[in-house]
This record gives structure tokens, C-alpha cells and sequence, in this order.
């Protein structure tokens, strides 16, 4: 079975690699401490524009060079923005790795940040924020995020609108200098490669790369309430927040298990209860984030202007119903839905490329997925129905979109 190998490179940055034999491809995610709560003041996005800029040329290459440089080997790439994190995954053919490894370094090493590439960066950012407008699901959650968690981690990855129009080059390179070090990155590799061979070759890339950086703090909690956001449109969008266990806590796993029954496909409640049996939705569901230093219980349900406030009460009255207990065949349903989840997570390099390095971030150490699977057969029904009857449904924090403001029953 694959097991996990830590490699601490001499720059500080940790490598893991979880090595499969039979696999085809190799991926990687590269955790950067350069997330949306980093940005100074007044400059929110300017890791949202960085994310975009580290591609248009590093070394040697230009923008077009680049692209093509990672093109010849078959590199599929994204970037994306989180509080915590800007992160960088690729995902190619094992064996072009050590090809791939050099033009990879210099993205994080020495990219260009060239001014002429800026403004088409910003313009895509602005573009990205202007899309946001008729994505109106993906927009209350985000609100409830915003309205949720405390200042900076409530922020999205999309930064703002009037932050981002007014972003200066320079002032998104700085935010990289002073963030952008090994102390805090987390390298993360899944495949059938030779771990002790990839850590010589970046210990040789990221030779002179040092530092660490020093981590955002949280401000003050706000206060749970209900947010109106007014939108003259036929539809009313309705999402939810509440505490749950960060990642480390003992209790996360009972959480997991709890939110399964909650939206674990057409047989959890939410589903049943909202949509199937009183028509009151098209869509609703639930999904515990759970980060490292706290977590959250989210869900959402999109309905009609008609149906808007008995779909929010019927909503909450669900997420209450949950801590008087489950039953035995919805703890089964639950938890195989979860093991067959980490079935498909096994069939991925790139999941488990993710799935590692946040591992290593949230708790201090990876976990191999037969690790995470024995958590869940060690779970019981009686645990869970022992953590929900101990904790209280809430406080919510409830964001309503739509043309009319709802009541909280």
C-alpha cells in the first residue's frame, strides 16, 4: 500500500511524497502562504492577481515560453487563491517529472512579475469579480462566509472590486516578498516516483530560496445574524453558516459522519425532507469546511420567492432536527458514502497531492488513506449521536439573496 515520506529540504520547505507504483501520472501541490488573508489593507486581490501572474513568465521564459515550457511536458496547471493558501497544482506523466521540476521552481523562485503582463492580470481578475454578479448560489456562499468567519480568513479568493482596480503592480510584488517563503509552504507529490531522488533535485532548485512567514491573525468573531442582500431576480438564495470542530479535533470525524446524513446525496435529509417530500427547493445542501484552526457547517437551498421563507424555516429546522440523533441505517449510508469517497480520492494523484500537503497544514502530519479509513470504522453510531446531543444546533449565520428580505423563525 502507498505510504507517505517526508523529505525537509535545506530551504525549510517540507516535501511529501506518497509513492504509487502503479500509477501513470505524477502531481504535485505546492502550498504557498500567500493567501487572500495576507493582503495588506486596501489591496485585497493582490494574491488573487499574483495567482494569475506567477504564469506569465518566470526565468527565463517569457509568457509565451512558459506555456509552452510546461505544454512539452504535458503539465496540466491551475492556481487558485484560499485564506490560507495560494496554491499551485500540475499534474503530468511521471516520467516528464524531473523535465517538469526546474520550470516549476522558477515559477515559485523567480517569476517575472513583468508590469506589461499586469494590467491584462487585473483586467481578468475584475472580469473574474464581474462574472460573480450572475453566479448568484456561488455568491451567498461566499456572503456567508464573509459574514461568518472573522476578518481576514472570511474573505474569498476573488478579492475586491475597488481593491483590485486600484492595485499597483509593485504593491502586489511586495505582498509576494514578504510572504512567499519556504518557512509556512508545504510541497505535496503523489505518484509513482522516487521520493529521494525529487528531493535532491529541489533541494538543488530552491538552493538560496529563505525565510519564513509569519501568519495572519484572526480578529474578533462577528456576531451571528441574519444578512439581507437585496437582487431584484426570480429566484431567492438562501445559505447557512454555524461552528463545527476544526480539522484536528478529535470530533471532526463525528462531524463528517453527521453532515452525511445531513446531504449525502438524494437520501439525506436535506434533500428528503426540503425538496422530496414538500417541493419547496430545487437544490439544497450541506458540507462541513473544516480548516485547521476552526471549522463550519454549510448549507445552502435555492428556491422561489413564494417558497423562499418556509424553505429557510424548514432549512433550519433540519439542522436543529440533526442533533436529536440518527438512525442505523443512516450512520450506514453515511459511512459508506464517505469510504467510497476515499475509494476515488485513492484513484487520484492529484487528490491525494492536495489531500497531503493540507493534511501536513491542518494537523501536523499526513494521513495515508488506510489511516483515514480505519478513523471511519472506528467510528460508531452511538459516538455520533453522543457529539450531536452534546452540542447545540448554531448560532447561524443565514444570508438571504433575493427581491425580499426573510425572517429568522
Amino acid at each position: 500500500m502507498p505510504h507517505i515520506a517526508r523529505f525537509d529540504l535545506a530551504c525549510g520547505l517540507p516535501l511529501l511524497v506518497e509513492r504509487h507504483d502503479t500509477a501513470g501520472s505524477a502531481a504535485l501541490t505546492w502550498l504557498l502562504p500567500v493567501g487572500s488573508s495576507c493582503d495588506p489593507p486596501g489591496q485585497v486581490g493582490a494574491s488573487t492577481c499574483l495567482a494569475e501572474w506567477l504564469w506569465r513568465g518566470a526565468g527565463e521564459f517569457d509568457s509565451r515560453g512558459l506555456s509552452d515550457a510546461l505544454d512539452r511536458c504535458g503539465v496540466q496547471r491551475s492556481s487558485h487563491v484560499s485564506a490560507r493558501h495560494l496554491s499551485l497544482t500540475a499534474t503530468l506523466i511521471g516520467d516528464r517529472l524531473a523535465e517538469a521540476l526546474p520550470i516549476l521552481a522558477s515559477i515559485v523562485r523567480r517569476p517575472r512579475f513583468e508590469d506589461a503582463a499586469f494590467e491584462a492580470v487585473r483586467d481578468l481578475t475584475l472580469q473574474t469579480l464581474a462574472g460573480l454578479r450572475d453566479e448568484h448560489q456561488q455568491r451567498a456562499m461566499l456572503l456567508a462566509r464573509q459574514h461568518h468567519f472573522p476578518e481576514p480568513f472570511n474573505r474569498s479568493g476573488y478579492g475586491e472590486q475597488a481593491d483590485v482596480q486600484a492595485l499597483a503592480p509593485e504593491q502586489a510584488r511586495q505582498v509576494w516578498r514578504q510572504w512567499a517563503r519556504p518557512g509556512g509552504s508545504i510541497l505535496g507529490l503523489a505518484g509513482n516516483v522516487d521520493g529521494p531522488s525529487v528531493a535532491k533535485q529541489l533541494d538543488a532548485l530552491l538552493s538560496g530560496w529563505s525565510g519564513a512567514a509569519t501568519e495572519a491573525k484572526a480578529q474578533a468573531w462577528p456576531e451571528p445574524r441574519l444578512h439581507h442582500e437585496q437582487e431584484e431576480i426570480g429566484q431567492v438564495h438562501i445559505a447557512i453558516a454555524a461552528p463545527a470542530p476544526a480539522d484536528p479535533d478529535r470530533e471532526s470525524i463525528l462531524q463528517r459522519v453527521a453532515t452525511a446524513v445531513l446531504s449525502g446525496g438524494m437520501s439525506g435529509r436535506l434533500f428528503t425532507e426540503v425538496r422530496e417530500k414538500r417541493s419547496l427547493c430545487y437544490s439544497v445542501h450541506a458540507s462541513y469546511a473544516a480548516g485547521r484552526d476552526f471549522g463550519a457547517l454549510f448549507a445552502y437551498s435555492g428556491t422561489t420567492a413564494e417558497r423562499a421563507q418556509e424553505t429557510l424555516d424548514v432549512l433550519l429546522a433540519e439542522l436543529e432536527r440533526l442533533h436529536q440523533g440518527v438512525d442505523q441505517a443512516e450512520f450506514d449510508r453515511a459511512v459508506i458514502g464517505l469510504k467510497s469517497r476515499l475509494v476515488m480520492q485513492g484513484e487520484s494523484t492529484s487528490a491525494r497531492a492536495s489531500s497531503i500537503g493540507h493534511d501536513l497544514y491542518n494537523r501536523g502530519r499526513a494521513r495515508t488513506l488506510d489511516e483515514m479509513r480505519g478513523e471511519l470504522d472506528a467510528v460508531r453510531l452511538e459516538d455520533v449521536n453522543a457529539y450531536l446531543e452534546a452540542r447545540s444546533a448554531g448560532p447561524f449565520t443565514i444570508v438571504t439573496l433575493g427581491p425580499k428580505a426573510l425572517a429568522r423563525g
